[in-house]
Parts: structure tokens; sequence; C-alpha cells
């Protein structure tokens, strides 16, 4: 397995290795932790179960018997946020590290009702993830029954509530501060109970089942009070998804709408995040408020952006006031005079935009991001799924091939999953009426014969699978791209048939490898967009950076660039910007229809998260949001405009 190490280029900022613990934490109401990386933070907490494991055991160990051992009792949650902490924990048992013979483990939640055998089942889950590949003893092993009978579910829950006292709880939590599925509104002294699960808490959950009519509208869960009794509370949290609600329960009010928020009322607690999830707080925000900070430019942009945003002026009308009376002293003694920073911020800003991608032949590219030789460049865009490309850098795609470059795209992943039966029926019955053959029964009964919560047939697969290359393909030729520079990779880490991801692999990685040595692009484009809810993007941008670590001594990659672009979820933030392309109205519309050719995923798209919206509406608005905001910090105002972040 390939361990994730993707972190966003850094330049400048807070100075933390002279801060005082108490400056560095003045906003926050819990102790948080922030590691560069997830598996930084997986590492740090491994440690610290198996340190706090052996601390237990030596306390309570007697004549080395384990039946005379005092337990050590972990409460453990499921989810995608548990999963790397568990693969760790797994790795150091059958390293010999550590032991769970001593250990009692009480799950969070259960979905009801449910049988303990359903794939997607709290209890199969936390047995497949992690307690099957241990050596815990099955009588000290509690996971809440999703089976137990209405009329027992009263006595059950309470005597569930009366568990031993937990050691160490580890939990997530959801997108509205939910801990366990106690919902926006429950309060502090709740107990293990039925809950009834809000229409948004079926509807993230509904990815896991085969529709919303077969997702639970029930669950069993610890509450709030039963978790506050746990000695030692640690909540992790992973990726840019959980941003706002890590702002809010951190930095927050205690409030009832945000139940992870009573937290901040447990004496023994620690969040764990990494930098995309803290991204909101203000240590990462404005650190200028926490500290003394690096004044790099990059850094110092960042800082006159906040600032205009903050007091909704220009960059040349800023004051001297605006910067005394807003923390930004410390920039004025580092840099110099208020109208020397403008400028010199106006300027930077202003050399982000270009309407050449490639590069302007014969011009003088010192102050545009991109070089102008060579020209025409070879040009290599990786989608993570068929139609990320259009969405996210559509407009930059169109401009790049309309300027002659050589480009190519690379769908990593077939994108088969996220087709609807029904669309395939009727490629199939279109198929039939225009006279090339007729397998509309055949395919009919493969979709009717498919069994609940197992992996959809291959057969199935690969019709869906074709359906998304095909528009694929119909998008690019619709402003001028040969289908033979399209390459579907079909990375075998999504080739599951379910929702669930297998993991990263070489195999992945060769496949890459093999086309940019083919290819020796002068620039590559990657989504570096880590908001995307299920995980894929993610996968996709540690698949190209792996395969980069595999070809760094080729001679080619000296001339080459990688840029990173964001998917329909959320933008770079304008002080990280590096290029941005604007777009005209004519070319909008362009990007729209190409957009338009993925069929398959419009009116109603397949796994929207919690926008609901068609992904072109996402886009159009994302990048005319973009466009606005060069427009009120006193740039040319455009109908739209993609950005992007130079990774090298």
């Amino acid at each position: 397995m390939i361990e994730g190490k993707y972190t966003l280029p850094k330049d400048g900022g807070l100075i933390e290795t002279t801060l005082p613990r108490d400056l560095l934490h003045r906003y926050e109401k819990m102790p948080t932790k922030v590691f560069q990386t997830e598996q930084a933070g997986v590492t740090y907490l491994a440690d610290m179960i198996v340190q706090m494991l052996h601390q237990h055991n030596e306390m309570h160990v007697e004549d080395d018997f384990y039946e005379d051992f005092n337990p050590f009792v972990l409460g453990l949650t499921t989810g995608r946020t548990p999963v790397g902490l568990y693969a760790e924990l797994v790795k150091r048992y059958e390293r010999g590290e550590v032991s769970f013979r001593n250990v009692v483990v009480y799950s969070l939640d259960e979905f009801y009702p449910i049988d303990k055998e359903n794939p997607q089942s709290r209890n199969y889950r936390i047995h497949n993830e992690f307690l099957n590949h241990i050596d815990i003893l099955p009588e000290n092993v509690h996971i809440i029954n999703g089976n137990v009978s209405a009329e027992d579910i009263a006595r059950y829950t309470d005597a569930y509530d009366k568990m031993r006292r937990i050691n160490l709880m580890i939990i997530g939590v959801g997108e509205q501060g939910q801990i366990g599925f106690n919902e926006p509104g429950s309060y502090e002294k709740s107990r293990t109970r039925l809950v009834q699960l809000s229409h948004n808490s079926r509807k993230v959950q509904s990815k896991f089942f085969p529709d919303m009519a077969e997702t639970p509208k029930m669950a069993i869960t610890m509450g709030i009070g039963t978790i506050m009794r746990a000695e030692k509370v640690v909540l992790m949290a992973w990726g840019e998804g959980k941003a706002p609600v890590i702002r809010d329960i951190v930095e927050g009010e205690i409030s009832a709408q945000v139940p992870a928020s009573y937290l901040q009322r447990h004496n023994n607690l620690e969040v764990v995040v990494d930098e995309n999830a803290a991204g909101l707080l203000t240590r990462e925000v404005a650190p200028w408020l926490v500290g003394p900070c690096e004044w790099t430019p990059r850094f110092m942009r960042k800082a006159v952006v906040w600032l205009c945003q903050k007091v909704k002026k220009p960059i040349l009308k800023l004051t001297h006031a605006d910067y005394i009376e807003n923390s930004l002293g410390e920039l004025l003694e580092a840099v110099g005079s208020f109208d020397q920073i403008n400028i010199r911020v106006f300027n930077d800003l202003q050399h982000t935009i270009t309407g050449w991608p490639g590069g302007k032949p014969d011009a003088d590219d010192s102050t545009r991001p991109v070089a102008s030789t060579p020209f025409p460049k070879k040009v290599l865009i990786f989608s993570p799924h068929p139609d990320d490309d259009v969405i996210s850098m559509g407009g930059t795609f169109i401009r790049l091939v309309e300027h002659g470059h050589d480009v190519h795209v690379a769908y990593e992943t077939s994108g088969n999953v996220a087709v609807h039966d029904d669309v395939v029926l009727q490629h199939i019955d279109t198929a039939r009426e225009l006279g090339f053959g007729d397998r509309y029964a055949e395919v009919e009964a493969i979709i009717r014969d498919k069994q609940r919560a197992e992996a959809e047939p291959r057969p199935l697969l690969d019709l869906k699978g074709a359906i998304r290359r095909a528009e694929a393909k119909a998008a690019v030729r619709s402003f001028g791209l040969p289908a033979e520079k399209a390459h579907f990779l079909n990375l075998p880490f999504y080739e599951t048939g379910g929702i669930k991801k297998g993991a990263l692999s070489d195999a992945d990685i060769d496949i890459i490898v093999k086309l940019l040595r083919e290819i020796k692009p002068h620039q590559i484009y990657a989504a570096g967009d880590l908001a995307d809810p299920h995980g894929t993007h993610r996968v996709c941008i540690e698949a190209v950076l792996g395969a980069l670590e595999v070809v760094k001594e080729d001679e080619w990659l000296k001339e080459c660039h990688m840029w990173l672009y964001r998917g329909a979820w959320m933008e770079w933030d304008l002080g990280m910007v590096d290029m941005a392309v604007p777009l005209s109205p004519d070319e909008l519309i362009k990007k729209r229809h190409a957009i338009y050719r993925h069929v398959s995923q419009k009116d109603i798209v397949p796994f929207p998260g919690s926008d609901t919206r068609e992904f072109w509406q996402r886009a159009e608005e994302r990048t005319q949001n973009t466009a606005a905001l060069y427009d009120k910090l006193g740039m040319a105002e455009y109908q739209a405009i993609e950005v992007f972040v130079k990774m090298f």
C-alpha cells in the first residue's frame, strides 16, 4: 500500500518554533494538534494508543497471566476517518509491537435495523477493517447490535450504557458536528439510545447503500453524556471537507446545533487533524493574529487578500490604518510602507493572470506564470473521473487545444459505479432501435439479478465504463481534441465494483509511469482537490505523485512543470494562486457544452455530496465567484476565471 504524502506547497507563515503554546492555541477552546498529512496524524495516534496500552499493562499486570489483567477499555468509531489508524494499528500488531489481548472494545454506533453480516453495518466494517486482524479475544468485543428487537431496544440500550468506563474513546465528526449519530439538537447528557436519522445524515450515508430508500432511517448511538464519561477522548478529522466543522467545534461556542462542541467541557480531550481539516482555524487563515510570521511574497499576498476581504476594499485603496487596526503591523515593519506593500501585492496578483496557459510564443515571459518556450508544449491533463477535466479546468483545456499544444488527457478511473442502471438500459435500447443488435433482455436480467450490498457484476460494470468513455471522448471532440489523445487508465484500485475502493498499489503507479514516459510532457495538470467526498481524488493525486517519484531522474522531467486544479467542490484561496486563466462568456458556454456531453452525470448526479446541483452549475458559480474576487481586489473584470497552484 502507498502511504499518502500529498501536501500543498508552503511558502512563509507562522513561526511556531519559538511561539509559546498559549499563543499558538489562543483562539482554540480544545487542545488541537495539526499534522501536515493524515498519515502523520495517524502515526501520532497509533504511537499514543500503543504507549497507553503498554503503560496500562505495566500498571495492572500480575504474574504475567492475562486473566489477571485489568483490561484497557477502548471505544471505537467507524467510517472513513479511522480507516488509516486501524491499518496502522494492525501493522504494529503484525510487527509484534503491541497486543490487544488485554483490550475490551465498545463501538460508538450502529444502523438500525441492520444485520451484522451486512457489509454496510458498523459491526461488519469494524471487524473487517480492524478486529479480524488482531489478537483481541472475542469475549472482549462489544459491538452495538443492530438487530435487537423493537420491544427490547430500551432495555438493551440501557444495559449497553452501563458499560465499563472507557479509558480511551476514538471518534470522528460529521459535517454538521455529529459525534456518533448524535444529530444537531442532541442534548448534552444524552445516553445510549435509538435515534431517528436526519434527512441530511441519510443522504450522506446513502452512498454506501443501493439507494436512499434502502438507507436506514434509524440508528443506535452512544449519547453525548456517554462519550463524556470516557477518561480520554480523541477526535480525529482529515480533509478539507471537515474544515468548517472543525472551526466551529474548536473555536466556536458550545451549541446543541454542533453536538461535538460539547466536548469543550471534557477535561481530557485532544483534537487531531491534518492541515486540510485545520484549514479554517485562525492559525491557518490568519496566522498573523496568532504570532510572528515569515513574510515571503506569497504569504504577504495571502495577508493582503485577507485584509481586503475584511475591510471590503481593493488592494490599492488599503491604508496604513487598515493594516494597524487588523494586526498587520508586523508586516509593515518587515516590508515597509503600506503603499509599497499594496503595489507589490497588486502587481504580484495581476501577474498570475494569463490568457496563455501554455505560454505565449515570442513574448517577454519575465512576469508571466508560464514560459514562452518551448512552443507548442506537450501537455498531460490527469482527470480522476472521466469528467473532472472539463468540469474543473475545461476553459483552460479548450484554450490549450486552440493554441495548438499537443494536449493529452488521462482519465485515471473508469467512473463506472457512477452510472445508473436505467442509463445503461437506455443506451442498450438505443442500440436496439438503431438496429445494432438486441441485448436488452440480457442486460435487464443482469441488473435484475444484482445482489444487494455486493459488488456489481463485471459485465454491467464494463457497460457502464464504456458509457463513461464514450462521453469523455465526445466532450473533448466538442472542442477539437482527437479521441486518440484521450487515455483511459482504469487504475486497478478503483475497480472493486462498489463504493469502497482498494488500496493504491504499484500496479496503479506503473500504469501512470508508462504514460508519462511515453508522452514526456512539458506541463502536467492534476486534481489537487481533497474535498472530494468519496476520496478518489486523493488517491489519484497520490498515484500521480508516486509515478513522478519513479521518473524523477528522467531528463524530460527537468523541463516539466506541474499545475494543480480543483474539482467541483472548492476553489483555491487567492493567496495561493500561481496562474489564473480568464474565460470569456463564449468560452464559458464551450466549457458548459463539453460538460453536457457527460449525459450519464446530468440531471441526477449519482453521488453529489451535500451539493445536489449539476456539475456545470457548480463549476460556473465557482469560476464566476473567482472572477468576482479578482474584480473586488482591483483587477480587470472577467466573466469567469480558472485558477491553478504550481506544484513544481
